[in-house]
């Protein structure tokens, strides 16, 4: 997930008001009338949980996102689920925010299983085709890693996750490809599907207006800045433009209460939007000025660059998300280029970006 600082209450420590407990603490949470919030853990994740969002409709169950398919995440929305009345059989669909495996993978083996609708945003099926072309002989995020510059780590990443080829069995296509922004009916609701590309291409929010709730995925978080350029293969738009255009899109919404996939539930889009826009300007301003220096590849700005609420510096991350840091830092490298603040060319070692005139 994000490395970039942010001024909130930090996601360790969060308490999330349907709960009055930590935000990740186990159990069926009630956030509105007919819907509940059940975190499911991660595993080797910072974040701790991932929120699945339970709806009732007198037909059976929508649930947005579905977890990661995890033994100890589908124990846990069994008996979540069982908490208020309800089994896996009585899920009829799945509004996938996006493709990442934390939210869509145990969703599509639920719903091959049970024969529950899985709906996905279009903009993920080059994922998915790739995740499932037996011609994959390697991870594919190393390839986003060298061209950021950074094969030290990618190395360092194929050497703790292995090579292997992506486990088809969770990586299933959808049952419904979503495009464009439409309403889809829920029971007696009717949520607005927003397409808001930028965290991922095919990244949607469900907006029930009527009720004033938005179900944020990863699009708009209350305590940490969503990852960009997280995403295989690379999008041909630039995901840092896509993702503030996209924040722009749901500011243009009314003010709705978040339901977010990670951290507590949080009372205003349009004030975590704000603080979002604003913090990608300044690192917009502080990778420009890193670049001041003299050409770097996104992997040299990165270190150069505070990480965390707690300005950490680059050596002080650990792995994974010094790999991350490096993706992100390049998302703002394009951009700048694309405004026309600075030049890229590219090199042996990765693309190597200048700041212009």
């Amino acid at each position: 997930m994000a490395t970039g600082k942010d001024p909130g209450t930090s996601t360790a420590h969060a308490i999330s008001p349907d709960s009055g407990t930590h935000w990740s603490a186990e159990g069926a949470w009630r956030v509105a009338e007919g819907i509940h919030r059940i975190p499911l853990p991660l595993p080797m994740d910072g974040l701790k949980a991932i929120n699945v969002y339970v709806i009732e409709t007198p037909d059976g169950l929508t649930l947005v996102d579905g977890g990661w398919a995890i033994t100890e995440a589908r124990e846990l929305l069994d008996r979540c689920l069982k908490e208020v009345g309800y089994g896996f059989g009585d899920i009829r669909r799945f509004l996938v925010t996006h493709v990442h495996r934390d939210h869509f993978t145990l969703a599509t083996v639920l719903g091959r299983e049970y024969g529950a609708d899985v709906a996905l945003g279009v903009g993920e099926k080059p994922a998915l085709e790739l995740l499932n072309d037996e011609a994959l002989d390697h991870n594919p995020f190393v390839d986003v890693l060298v061209t950021a510059g950074a094969r030290e780590v990618a190395d360092q990443w194929v050497a703790m996750q292995g090579d292997d080829q992506p486990d088809t069995s969770i990586w299933a296509f959808p049952t419904t490809w979503l495009e464009g922004d439409h309403r889809i009916e829920v029971g007696a609701r009717t949520i607005d599907a927003v397409h808001t590309p930028g965290h991922t291409p095919g990244h949607y929010v469900y907006a029930d207006q009527q009720d004033g709730l938005l179900f944020a995925g990863d699009h708009v978080l209350p305590t940490i800045t969503p990852s960009i350029g997280f995403t295989v293969p690379p999008p041909e738009t630039l995901p840092l433009g896509d993702f503030m255009a996209s924040l722009t899109k749901v500011r243009a919404l009314p003010d709705l209460r978040i339901l977010p996939a990670h951290g507590p539930v949080a009372p205003s889009s349009h004030a975590r939007v704000d603080q979002l826009l604003a913090f990608h300007e300044h690192r917009l301003d502080l990778s420009l000025a890193s670049l001041a220096g003299g050409p770097r590849t996104a992997h040299v700005v990165a270190q150069e660059l505070p990480w965390t609420r707690h300005d950490r510096t680059y050596p002080e991350l650990d792995l994974f998300s010094q790999g991350m840091a490096s993706m992100e830092t390049k998302a703002h490298l394009e951009l700048l280029v694309a405004q026309g603040r600075a030049t890229r060319a590219e090199g042996d070692d990765g693309v190597v970006f200048t700041a212009a005139g």
